[in-house]
């Protein structure tokens, strides 16, 4: 492709600056206008603290040595959770999208369970496991298992099967039909897929920590809560959007690097 077609192909795409200013300026406007009108007592201070009390909060709690070891701790217990749940569900993924026999026996059971609200297995989970690390993170487990199974699943049933015939026709064996053909077709779902479950994985943790937790951010929360310290409350919401956030955008830059061969429309 010519230099010229390349300028004119890109001459419409906003540069890096532009772009993360048009990302700012919906949350900015907010901002300063939730500032304003509490400066102004226009909100009630109580129910909807002004950002600047917010951040005095988080720096509060960052000196005093609270939010680290509590934030460290919820890390933890969402990655665990990931990689258990997103792991399971990419290997069952990949085996009931690759054999029918899989398919007719093991999804019916799954589609049953993925139906069953994760509020409701809560009470078992403590039960079973106690109010412990286990009960929290196969709790995170279960949410973060479905988006990756059933995305896996449809990729690689989304494999157009003509690829599958010229594989046979080089004499690929199924194990290099599997790594060489299936899972890059089917990596576009997949890494949806890793996005999902990782949401998932964030939003199980706000459950598991609010309901039985004596540590980590949603234990932090929770505490605030009882004694009406909602700047605190506002805090844990905002580290918990944050690191969701950065974990989707570190998922987004592995999938353009993986996915670099893809001529996608960009807006």
């Amino acid at each position: 492709m010519t230099n010229r077609a390349m300028a004119v192909r890109t001459s419409g795409r906003p540069g890096k600056v532009t772009t993360l200013g048009l990302g700012l300026l919906l949350p900015g406007t907010v901002l300063i206008l939730w500032q304003t009108l509490g400066h102004y007592g226009m909100i009630s201070e109580m129910l909807f603290p002004t950002p600047y009390t917010i951040a005095e909060s988080f720096v509060s709690l960052a000196v005093s040595g609270d939010l680290w070891p509590n934030f460290r701790i919820s890390l933890v217990r969402a990655l665990s959770g990931f990689l258990l749940g997103g792991g399971l569900g990419l290997l069952l993924g990949i085996l009931v999208g690759l054999f029918r026999r899989s398919e007719k026996l093991l999804d019916p059971s799954l589609q049953m369970i993925r139906m069953i609200p994760s509020l409701a297995v809560v009470p078992l989970f403590i039960l079973w496991f106690g109010i412990g690390e286990e009960s929290k993170v196969l709790l995170i487990a279960k949410g973060a298992f479905f988006p990756l199974y059933i995305n896996t699943f449809m990729g690689i049933r989304g494999v157009d099967n003509k690829l599958f015939e010229v594989s046979r026709v080089l004499g690929f064996s199924r194990f290099k039909q599997v790594v060489r053909l299936v899972l890059p077709a089917a990596l576009p779902n997949i890494i949806l897929g890793v996005r999902l479950s990782l949401g998932l994985s964030w939003l199980g943790l706000v459950v598991a920590e609010l309901i039985a937790s004596t540590s980590g951010i949603g234990y932090m929360m929770s505490d605030a809560r009882q004694f009406a310290d909602t700047p605190v409350v506002f805090v844990g919401i905002i580290i918990f959007a944050i690191a969701g956030l950065v974990s989707d955008s570190v998922v987004r830059y592995i999938e353009r690097r993986l996915l670099r061969w893809q001529d996608n429309y960009r807006g």
